[in-house]
């Protein structure tokens, strides 16, 4: 294939992903965005393995194979549940991937007498250090959703000190790298202490932050990959590691703002590590009690109320419940009720998760409201069914300064009418604190499976 049809074929490829990134930010044409970047993907592998020649075409049919067999199968098989887990490994895999580039772009560089270009060690170094850290930490973020380890933070003394040290020494070695020093096993031992330094990153964060996490990772990732461009001289590589690294830093800062926190105190303040006092804090409500209502109750104020909101959160995507809030929804528009969707920032356990979840089940993507359109709306709402969601309807983010989640805007529930509390039980969420909104006198519990009460409540609808 000829230099200029080949670098047309990848301004293609580039220009599809473009697209593809201007189709997922509007949930109406999010497929037609991931369809349009699978094609750019497809051109870029099949332009690469021409390029090639026959030498490496066994080894690109093999991992195309592998890779593409793995890929199908795993968005055939996983839940909805296990999405954020699938997304963090997966963009592990591709820190790895440009971690392993830079191994071997300085195998090959270095038999060659003279040392590399600075520009090309640096981009080999940094490639290394970041891919790492984005694989190891990936994997860490992977666990914790996963629940093979706890959510909780994992923080021990001198803890700074030690990744500090760390740092310290993996910025030596590839500042020697950099200068000349031609030991192979000098970038062998950066991006081990890469992967020690990604684990030790993560592992203090606790479990309520991994969407901010996984999007701070995915950045890593890009930044990584746009490094292994120019190391392989591959514009492709180059932009489209950028595409990822500059739109994962925009969604972290944005989700960063929809907590009210920094990015530091995100990375370093242990959230969900709750002291004794600040959980007593939290937790106090002045004797408050809880008041639990059956479902034919609930059903008779969802059939004749004016306006209805659905707040879903973890819970819905655990109990699988999607589908059948949508019909419960198309119940109550029978009967004249106006329904819609509050959904929060950082609701779930990856950015998205709710709108992914919710569009799965074909729910109108006008009943989507966002936290800035849909908290107005609460004043003049007769019923807001919350759904598995606790910590992002949690009043003590507003009302509460000895609360962990102070400051962090929240979906303004409690402004409605009467709240309706679809829960298993009285445990808190994810970021280990109390939520006064079940103590409020204008909120009614549901106890048990989020489904099998939603199934519940669109039986006794149906009767009246």
């Amino acid at each position: 294939m000829g230099y200029n049809l080949s670098n047309l074929l990848y301004l293609i490829t580039i220009v599809t992903f473009i697209l593809a990134l201007r189709f997922l930010s509007n949930p109406a044409h999010a497929r037609r965005g991931n369809q349009v970047g699978a094609i750019g993907m497809l051109l870029a592998i099949v332009v690469t393995w021409i390029k090639t020649g026959g030498t490496s075409w066994w080894a690109l049919v093999l991992g195309m194979a592998i890779g593409g067999g793995f890929g199908a199968v795993a968005a055939r098989r996983v839940k909805m549940t296990a999405m954020p887990q699938m997304v963090a490994l997966f963009n592990g895999v591709g820190g790895g991937a440009a971690a392993l580039i830079s191994l071997a772009e300085l195998h090959r560089i270095l038999p060659d007498p003279g040392r590399p270009k600075v520009d090309i060690g640096l981009a080999i170094v940094l490639s290394g250090l970041i891919g790492a850290i984005s694989f190891a930490g990936s994997m860490v973020a992977f666990a914790k959703l996963q629940e093979l380890i706890g959510g909780r933070p994992i923080t021990y003394v001198g803890q700074q000190f030690v990744n500090a040290a760390l740092f310290l020494a993996i910025a030596v070695a590839g500042a020697a790298l950099v200068a000349g020093v031609q030991d192979e096993w000098l970038l062998w031992v950066l991006t081990a202490g890469a992967a020690v330094f990604g684990v030790l990153f993560v592992l203090p964060i606790g479990g309520a932050d991994m969407p901010v996490v996984i999007s701070l990772l995915n950045a890593f990732t890009g930044l990584a990959v746009a490094l292994g461009g120019f190391e392989l001289e591959s514009n492709v590589l180059i932009v489209s590691g950028m595409l990822v690294g500059a739109s994962g830093t925009l969604l972290t800062l944005m989700m960063g703002r929809a907590m009210n926190r920094s990015i530091t105190n995100v990375l370093f303040g242990a959230f969900g590590q709750v002291s004794a006092s600040a959980a007593a804090v939290a937790a106090g409500d002045g004797g408050g009690s809880v008041r639990s209502a059956t479902a034919e109750d609930i059903a008779v104020m969802l059939a004749y109320a004016h306006k209805v909101v659905f707040v879903p959160g973890y819970g819905l995507a655990v109990a699988q419940a999607q589908h059948d809030v949508r019909q419960l929804a198309d119940l109550l528009e029978e009967k004249g009720v106006e329904v819609s969707y509050a959904i929060h920032p950082v609701a779930g356990r990856m950015p998205g998760h709710m709108n992914v979840l919710l569009a799965e089940a074909n729910v109108p993507y006008p009943q989507l409201k966002e936290m800035d359109e849909a908290n107005p709306e609460f004043a003049r709402t007769d019923v807001a069914v919350v759904v598995g969601a606790n910590d992002v309807v949690n009043p003590d983010a507003r009302n509460n300064q000895g609360s962990p989640i102070y400051g962090m805007p929240i979906l303004n529930v409690d402004d409605a009418q009467t709240v309706v509390v679809l829960k298993r039980s009285m445990n808190p969420g994810f970021a280990g604190i109390e939520n006064p909104l079940f103590y409020n006198p204008k909120t009614v519990m549901l106890f048990g499976d989020a489904k099998e009460s939603i199934v519940k409540l669109a039986q006794d609808v149906k009767t009246l």
